[in-house]
């Protein structure tokens, strides 16, 4: 039995290599543990599913008999994406769910994303499970288990409220992930016709990686627009929470172009309502959202904290970069790739031509996230300096609330930490390729300056 690691404790979620870090014995403690903490928030039953890795069952089983252990009883979804999870401590006798996934990590990975008593946990709430299978602070109990099928109450959820206004062909790629068990059946329920590509779920991901965030994997989905008569496709990460879209002509429409066709829609029904984006977001957000009425709100990185925002603030959207979206309006609240595609394919459909419109949204040159790798802990102590002693000449705006985001009259630059590896990540974005390159610039002096040995992607 693996000894347990603090290093698979992150910010968001519980993540690790099987056999090195993580393994049936790890799955049956943090069950327990889990099982705990519910219980002293008054919680008595607990939602688990799995997504298409091959470890999967293992540690689905151990971590339903580690909650059973601590007294609180399980109602197991089986093979399902994680926001079905979500779904399911929204519509069953429960507010507390596990997904056992290991989302867009490679095959040997997996783990656990959280939600306690109707909030996904992060940060210290997370540690706090580590510290009580440390001091074997544990509930005792013996709960109940039950298998319970949700697909087609999943299913008929979305497609009575979600209705395209044509019937639309289009293609669906879902690198062999879990999305691919529901993804057609829903897109049909909701009447359109749809070609599948790697809908079969395989936890080797024999084709390509399931994450929509790199080009890289959505060439096939692209090739297959181009050579069939499908007029949109939608590609999704390993365990469908987080949606990729990709035009007729092969464009890539990334999330944070994405939110905006989300925002004005929402903005219709909820006039002045705030929209959050996260920091990676495009500049032409805030004012696409105040043009459509609304009112945009900036907020930091990391799909949890999203969430907490989105119930602090009441917002009816939100997105990050990464391409998870979370809708308050008509829906719960939680990212859902699915659910954002089928939203997605609703608006399309009023459009005679898609594409055209989809292109047309507001764009700037802008790089992908750049990453420069640090040792443990170093990436936090750079971003601390820079935020006390960097300056950015000819900036408009400096925002700090999740590393350095500095706002110029055509641009803007980020670095911040990662919460989950020693990385720095930066994103820029400007009107010109030489204001891109002026921004990266001014960055590269300020980092040079705390690290002068740091090997810049850029």
């Amino acid at each position: 039995m693996l000894p347990l690691s603090n290093t698979i404790f992150k910010a968001y979620d519980i993540r690790g290599v099987i056999g090195k870090t993580l393994d049936a014995g790890i799955a049956r403690k943090i069950g327990q543990a889990f099982g705990t903490a519910m219980l002293a928030k008054g919680e008595k039953t607990a939602v688990i599913g799995r997504d298409g890795r091959l470890s999967g069952p293992e540690l689905a089983k151990a971590l339903a008999e580690g909650l059973q252990s601590a007294g609180v009883d399980v109602i197991d979804l089986g093979v399902v994406a994680t926001p079905m999870v979500y779904f399911g401590t929204h519509v069953l006798d429960a507010r507390s769910g596990i997904m056992v996934t290991g989302s867009h990590n490679p095959p040997d990975y997996n783990g656990f994303k959280m939600v306690l008593a109707g909030e996904a946990i992060h940060g210290e709430t997370i540690q706090r499970l580590h510290r009580m299978i440390e001091t074997g602070d544990l509930a005792q109990g013996s709960g109940a288990y039950r298998t319970h099928d949700i697909r087609s109450a999943y299913i008929e959820r979305i497609a009575s409220d979600v209705k395209p206004a044509r019937r639309m062909k289009i293609a669906v790629d879902c690198g062999n992930g879990v999305a691919g068990a529901f993804a057609g059946d829903l897109y049909r329920a909701m009447g359109c016709e749809v070609i599948e590509l790697f809908c079969d779920v395989d936890g080797n991901f024999p084709n390509h990686h399931p994450d929509p965030a790199h080009p890289e994997n959505l060439q096939d989905l692209i090739r297959c627009l181009a050579e069939t008569d499908a007029e949109i496709g939608l590609a999704f990460d390993g365990d469908g929470d987080r949606l990729g879209l990709v035009t007729k002509d092969g464009q890539i429409i990334y999330p944070d172009r994405q939110l905006m066709m989300f925002a004005a829609d929402v903005l219709s029904r909820n006039p002045g309502a705030e929209i959050l984006y996260d920091v990676k977001c495009t500049r032409h957000i805030a004012p696409w959202v105040r043009r459509h009425g609304g009112r945009p709100l900036m907020w930091k990185t990391g799909h949890s904290l999203v969430k907490a925002k989105l119930r602090e603030t009441g917002a009816p959207l939100g997105g990050e970069m990464s391409g998870h979206v979370f809708f308050k309006d008509r829906w719960y609240g939680f990212d859902d790739g699915l659910y954002a595609g089928a939203r997605m394919l609703e608006l399309l459909s009023r459009l005679d031509d898609p594409t055209a419109e989809l292109n047309a949204l507001p764009q700037s040159s802008s790089t992908p996230e750049l990453q420069l790798w640090l040792k443990e802990g170093e990436n936090f102590a750079v971003i601390g300096e820079m935020q006390k002693s960097a300056s950015f000449p000819g900036s408009d705006e400096i925002v700090t609330i999740d590393g350095l985001r500095v706002e110029y009259p055509d641009g803007f630059g980020l670095a911040r930490s990662s919460n989950t590896t020693p990385v720095i990540v930066m994103r820029f974005e400007g009107e010109s390729a030489e204001a891109l390159a002026r921004i990266q610039g001014e960055f590269r002096r300020e980092i040079l300056k705390v690290k002068p040995d740091a090997a810049l992607p850029f």
